[in-house]
């Protein structure tokens, strides 16, 4: 059997993934209710979260493959 290549596994915290996409902090919850955003990972102590490098990296491909079509 083949072997998978598993994606290295980064945590962006908030900030970061505010940078990376541009979006705000109020945007980013609100299309995570409208399940149109990756769901961040809860890293313990409560209120600490953090999202998976990749699944932000393919989120922002899927928004570039929609809005460029076949141009990216």
């Amino acid at each position: 059997m083949a072997a998978q290549i598993q994606p290295t596994l980064i945590i962006l915290r908030r900030k970061e993934v505010e940078g990376r996409t541009g979006l705000s902090r109020s945007t980013i919850y609100a299309l995570i209710s409208e399940k149109k955003f990756p769901s961040p990972i809860d890293l313990g102590g409560g209120r600490a979260v953090g999202w998976l490098d990749h699944e932000i990296s393919a989120w922002i491909e899927q928004r570039i493959k929609e809005t460029r079509g076949s141009q990216a």
